[in-house]
């Protein structure tokens, strides 16, 4: 347990960060089911739309510093990828 005062402080900080950081993880998550829902139901103009507001999402994840650049550019290539491929 934390002893010394600046201890105790940082413990409220990483526990505020913490629930920031999972909402925003949660936020990302969810723009993404939007556009695999969208694409699983077979709906091209729904699927770009979703893709066009999770993309943005996606990235601001990465200046937050949630997830890593490279896998926030995984996500978003995959995903276009399969939102170009429903024809």
């Amino acid at each position: 347990m934390a002893n010394t005062r600046s201890a105790k402080k940082m413990v409220r900080k990483i526990e505020t960060r913490t629930a920031v950081n999972t909402a925003r993880r949660s936020r990302i998550r969810t723009h993404i089911r939007k556009v695999e829902e969208a694409i699983a139901a077979g709906d091209k103009a729904a699927a770009t739309e979703a893709l066009k507001i999770a993309q943005p999402e996606i990235m601001r994840g990465v200046t937050k510093g949630v997830t890593h650049k490279n896998t926030a550019s995984r996500k978003v290539s995959r995903l276009s990828a399969r939102v170009k491929a429903m024809a």
